[in-house]
């Protein structure tokens, strides 16, 4: 881990990443500590800033390859230049070499390349981050894709995660920090990025999601060939789509980029509310345009290695805090976030409700391009160090998927309205599972079990009024153990008042007159009030 920790330091050195870094907006004392550096006397050479970050996340290897991947669909976020070369890493990380390729396939299908296909491309079509993609045709005729994982790429992977462990468990011993459940997050990223490594995982991924959307003019996915498919590789049908990045393509085929951009957010949509699966690594490089239906566009999707779902409680609460937000119901919103827990159950929702307006308002009713995502992601900021509200680890890969569609949506059709696009869908939604439908819907999911448990029913009941009669038996056993403590503790109370007050008169006839004085005065007084105090003591 140490090594790999020096090899960090060095790749950010040796690329000058710090020069990276806005100075003018860092405070005073971070400014002149990055202006003494020594990083400054290493030379900063030709290359461009974009280039120098970009070769410094291949160099890194997957899990920051995966982070260069994101940003770049965040143009918003960044300047053209640095945009435009983390493009790049969509598709185009360097190769591995063809004969650790070819030995991957061969070991894996237990025979030679000949003998599976009727030919096979050495080089490849596209190099990612985990895996690159070789040209091939099956001995049916068929033009398929083999999709291959980079050898030695789980260990340099485990050694990144470590790192991410140890910093993630630093940020959660600094209060503002610890609010982010840094650690979960790291353990949910873990979870879905090691689950790439297996293409058993994806090609069901892939599957179901085509089997989800048959026959939808919403998307096509292609097929897998189960026959060829193994752990580290996978064989799939050829798609010759427009990759969605390619803007020139699509002008040029005349595509309604208006309905293509629609399609996307109703495509999110669909996956998310109907489905409850959704292709959660939607970045450019994994999504294509069917060519020759400019006016009926189609998306295409591979690489389904990470997809998300979502609990029934998470859905419901994710609808409602949208369509909230589409009615700026912004009192609605606050309520939901202290109901679900992810604010103090002592805030309070009208403060809450303000705060929240004041970041949201600005973005309603904008078209796309008019809308400055990352000041609404700073307010956001600002509103949880506020309230203390918590990133739940549960909605990351939403979180990310929304990220992609958005940069996806800017690219394709800036004058978008995604609200005014996904209102209608969520309500609809809303109205079929609030309704007399779900209800019907929700009938028969649950019937098996019903019918199962439709004999036990008579058990089942004398069972519940037996143990609401034991329930019963027992609070009136509560009550009367509880009435017996009342009267002992009332008795208890009289006995106190009835010691305190003897010890009181056997004080003051003691007190009244010293005994060598008894005989020459009058010492009844003094002599009744001790009788009585020790009857009241003996009465105790």
């Amino acid at each position: 881990m140490l090594l790999r920790l020096l090899r960090i330091i060095w790749v950010i050195t040796r690329f000058r990443l710090d020069t990276l870094i806005p100075l003018e907006r860092l405070p005073w004392v971070l400014r002149t500590l990055l202006r003494l550096s020594p990083l400054r006397l290493v030379p900063i050479g030709e290359r461009s800033r974009g280039a120098r970050l970009r070769l410094a996340l291949e160099s890194l290897g997957p899990i920051f390859v995966k982070f260069g991947q994101m940003l770049s669909t965040r143009r918003d976020l960044l300047p053209e230049d640095i945009a435009d070369e983390l493009k790049r890493l969509q598709d185009q990380v360097p190769p591995f070499p063809s004969d650790q390729a070819l030995a991957v396939v061969e070991d894996e299908l237990g025979m030679t390349v000949a003998l599976a296909f009727a030919r096979f491309d050495a080089d490849p079509m596209a190099s990612a981050s985990i895996a690159q993609v070789h040209g091939a045709r099956l001995h049916t005729g068929e033009e398929v894709v083999v999709k291959i994982i980079r050898p030695t790429i789980e260990r340099i992977m485990r050694q990144d995660m470590a790192l991410m462990y140890r910093f993630a468990q630093f940020l959660a011993l600094v209060p503002e920090a610890r609010r982010l459940r840094p650690v979960e997050v790291v353990r949910d990223y873990e979870s879905t990025l090691f689950d790439e490594l297996d293409l058993h995982k994806e090609a069901a991924n892939t599957s179901q999601l085509k089997r989800n959307f048959k026959n939808s003019p919403l998307l096509y996915v292609p097929a897998i060939h189960w026959e060829l498919t193994r752990q580290r590789v996978m064989v799939q049908e050829r798609i010759y789509g427009i990759p969605v990045a390619d803007m020139a393509a699509l002008e040029a085929q005349e595509t309604d980029l208006k309905k293509l951009a629609e399609r996307g957010v109703e495509l999110f949509f669909t996956q998310v509310f109907r489905d409850n699966f959704f292709h959660a690594d939607m970045h450019p490089g994994n999504i294509f345009v069917t060519r020759g239906k400019p006016h009926d566009p189609q998306y295409i999707a591979i690489d389904c290695g990470i997809v998300g779902s979502l609990t029934r409680e998470d859905q419901d609460y994710l609808a409602r805090n949208l369509l909230a937000f589409f009615h700026q119901d912004y009192y609605e919103v606050a309520a939901l976030h202290i109901e679900s827990g992810w604010v103090g159950e002592n805030t309070r929702a009208n403060e809450f409700a303000a705060a929240i307006r004041t970041v949201c308002e600005p973005i309603l009713e904008k078209p796309l391009k008019d809308i400055s995502f990352g000041q609404v992601l700073l307010g956001l900021f600002q509103t949880a160090r506020r309230f203390d509200m918590e990133v739940q680890p549960q909605l990351v890969l939403l979180q990310k998927t929304l990220l992609n569609i958005e940069g996806l949506g800017r690219q394709l059709y800036p004058d978008l309205d995604l609200w005014t696009t996904a209102k209608p869908f969520l309500e609809q939604w809303m109205k079929e599972r609030a309704g007399a439908l779900g209800f019907w819907e929700s009938l028969k999911r649950q019937a098996p079990e019903l019918t199962r448990r439709m004999p036990e029913l008579p058990v089942l009941a004398h069972q519940a009024l037996s143990q609401m009669d034991q329930e019963k038996r027992q609070r009136r056993h509560q009550g009367e153990a509880l009435g017996g403590i009342r009267r002992q503790l009332a008795l208890e109370g009289r006995r106190g008042r009835r010691l305190r007050l003897g010890l009181l008169l056997l004080a003051l006839a003691l007190a009244w007159q010293p005994l060598a004085q008894w005989a020459a005065g009058q010492p009844w007084p003094a002599l009744a009030a001790a009788i009585i105090g020790l009857a009241l003591l003996a009465w105790h």
